[in-house]
């Protein structure tokens, strides 16, 4: 059997999992992993802990959604999920709960950020490896990460928002205020994959051939 051949094998038996906390690109999220070859299962935020551990997933993705985070009865997950050991990777509202959850602030932005916005990114950071620095995303969000938990560095900022995306290098969690929808030259697309293969399995595949053979 081929190397190729055995990257796929290793990659369609694992499972990363799409915590839907309502946002409507759940989808799409899950999409840009299967295009990696890889089964992604969408789940609701409110999924028993057992459930999610049943799945035996590599990584966990916390999808967007309409609410506040700091909002009575805004959707959370089960936080044994930060205690799983794998990486976590969340996005628009996935980003503001993780911040909240681990001990970061989140309060209402100064200025609303909808639709394309230019990001400055850290591009030796794993998530943004191989990217321009400055990146035309898709936002949709006016509460703002003020301040980010302990462990996190900040690897992007917009102009009206200071922690654009961040990250813990240590335990493999990272979050990013951007929805995943293409606006720009695969910026999202790449954000996904790269969580996958960097953070999650690191099979025999690299980043660069990502980033080269699918244009």
């Amino acid at each position: 059997m081929s190397e190729n051949q055995n990257n796929q094998n290793n990659q369609n038996n694992q499972t990363i999992i799409v915590l839907d906390f309502g946002g409507q690109y759940k989808e799409l999220i899950a999409r840009r992993v299967r295009e990696q070859n890889v089964y992604a299962v969408i789940l609701p935020s409110s999924a028993p802990l057992e459930r999610i551990r049943a799945a035996n997933p590599v990584g966990i993705i916390f999808t967007g959604g309409p609410r506040s985070v700091y909002d009575e009865g805004a959707p959370g997950c089960d936080a044994g999920v930060f205690s799983l050991g794998v990486p976590v990777l969340g996005i628009c509202y996935g980003m503001q709960y993780m911040c909240a959850a681990l001990g970061g602030k989140v309060e209402r932005g100064v200025k609303s950020e909808f639709g394309a916005t230019v990001v400055s990114v850290d591009k030796n950071s794993d998530l943004f490896y191989g990217l321009e620095e400055k990146q035309i995303t898709l936002m949709s969000h006016a509460d703002a990460a003020r301040e980010t938990p302990p462990g996190f560095l900040n690897i992007g900022v917009s102009e009206n928002c200071p922690n654009i995306a961040a990250a813990d290098p240590e335990r493999k969690f990272t979050a990013c205020s951007f929805t995943p929808k293409l606006s720009a030259p695969k910026t999202e697309s790449l954000c996904c994959a790269i969580f996958y293969l960097e953070f999650a399995a690191r099979p025999a595949i690299t980043i660069r051939r990502i980033l080269y053979e699918n244009p």
